[in-house]
């Protein structure tokens, strides 16, 4: 076994928005094969009960506390130093003394970064193998974003963008290997990084199909007499808050118009005060759940009208473990391994959005159907065991660990 430092920009516990599935996913296939030495944020309260539970998976772990509002304000310092400001947002003297002094002590053969802000804190450790999850192509988030804001934001918004993939690229070029979510992914980064075209490589998401899977013994958490419409999500993350925003004005309407015991709801943790907003006679916003399965089972129809997201949405792949026809944004739909129209149902336009879910609604044997067919396709191509098992060549070997 070897002894991976393993640093995670969020507690990666309890698995319950997209990121912390995966890093968390990444963390047992590490733990399974390592000493793992885990370094991560506590940005939510309510995740310190969680702490724990993670540490069973550790041989040491150290969390560092992060309040949002002030790693905002203590990030607008990067304007004066040129940085982006996700290196500051993230960087903590505290974790940065616990890296240093792990792998001064406990002899660390290799560190794995979850998210690029992470690599800041191995920076002054020479000779230390590294290899850096990306996910997804964060600066394109940003930029993204621009367009769709004001001045100052969209001035902000575009200095991100720019700083940051700088700061991606650099790090892409000193690390052993680096990995995003999808092959669109990876075309993306390489186009804006030409230099790193065989340093880089796809690691897709999975879904834990035994878990998120259909139980005749779930009971319905929906009035009987209501066509239920589900969007699952972090509440506080601006492309959900977009979609929701977008399928409420857009989409609804003509909906309700088609099918007036339909009902909108809005499944996730710490609604925005925009996405609660939205509540209303025909809209329902939940804040947290206990368990999001039965939302999903239930549901008529699964939505993910998502804009500006990147990558494989995991929300997408367990609404179709949970055998339910789902009905995705185009360029969503793009990153996930399916047969359209017959595993998940595409739209571009509110008019698409509409003609689907009403087509969908109007035929409860085609949901049925899809549904079926969306789980198959789940079990025998989204396993997270067989994704990430390739990472394990990058990392060292017993034989290595003992030379």
């Amino acid at each position: 076994m070897a002894n991976i430092l393993f640093l995670v920009h969020r507690l990666p516990y309890p698995p319950n928005k997209g990121d912390k599935v995966r890093s968390f996913h990444l963390l047992k296939h590490l733990a399974a094969r390592h000493r793992v030495f885990l370094g991560t944020f506590v940005d939510d309260p309510d995740d310190m009960q969680h702490v724990e539970t993670v540490h069973h998976f550790c041989a040491d772990l150290h969390v560092a506390r992060l309040e949002p509002k002030f790693a905002k304000l203590r990030s607008l310092n990067a304007l004066l130093a040129d940085d982006p400001l996700t290196l500051r947002y993230y960087r903590d003297a505290g974790l940065q003394d616990w890296v240093e002094k792990t792998c001064r002590h406990k002899k660390i053969d290799a560190a794995v970064i979850f998210s690029s802000a992470m690599a800041q804190y191995v920076e002054s450790i020479p000779r230390l193998p590294t290899i850096v999850d990306f996910v997804d192509v964060d600066s394109a988030k940003w930029t993204q974003y621009a367009p769709n804001h004001r001045w100052p934001m969209s001035w902000l918004y575009r200095r991100e963008g720019k700083k940051l993939l700088a700061y991606e690229r650099e790090v892409a070029a000193r690390s052993a290997r680096s990995f995003f979510v999808t092959e669109a992914e990876v075309n993306l980064f390489t186009r804006l990084a030409p230099e790193c075209v065989v340093r880089v490589e796809p690691v897709c998401n999975g879904v834990d199909a035994d878990y998120f899977a259909p139980d005749e013994t779930c009971t319905t958490p929906y009035a009987a007499d209501e066509t239920p419409v589900v969007f699952t999500g972090a509440m506080d993350y601006l492309p959900n808050v977009d979609a929701v925003r977008w399928f409420v004005a857009d989409m609804l309407p003509t909906l309700s118009e088609h099918w007036p015991q339909l009902r909108f709801y809005i499944v996730g943790r710490s609604p925005t005060p925009e996405v609660l907003a939205l509540a209303g006679e025909t809209v329902t916003v939940t804040g947290t759940v206990p368990d999001v399965r039965p939302y999903l089972q239930h549901a008529a129809v699964v939505v993910a009208p998502l804009r500006i997201a990147r990558g494989i949405q995991n929300k997408i792949l367990e609404a179709m473990a949970m055998a339910k026809p789902v009905v995705a944004s185009s360029e969503c739909a793009a990153a996930v391994n399916a047969i359209f129209g017959q595993e998940l149902k595409t739209a571009t336009t509110p008019a698409d959005f509409i003609a689907e879910i009403d087509a969908l609604l109007r035929n409860p044997e085609s949901c049925h159907r899809i549904g079926k067919a969306a789980r198959q396709r789940v079990v025998t191509r989204y396993s997270w065991e067989a994704h990430l098992a390739s990472i394990d060549q990058y990392l060292p070997t017993s034989q290595e660990v003992n030379q």
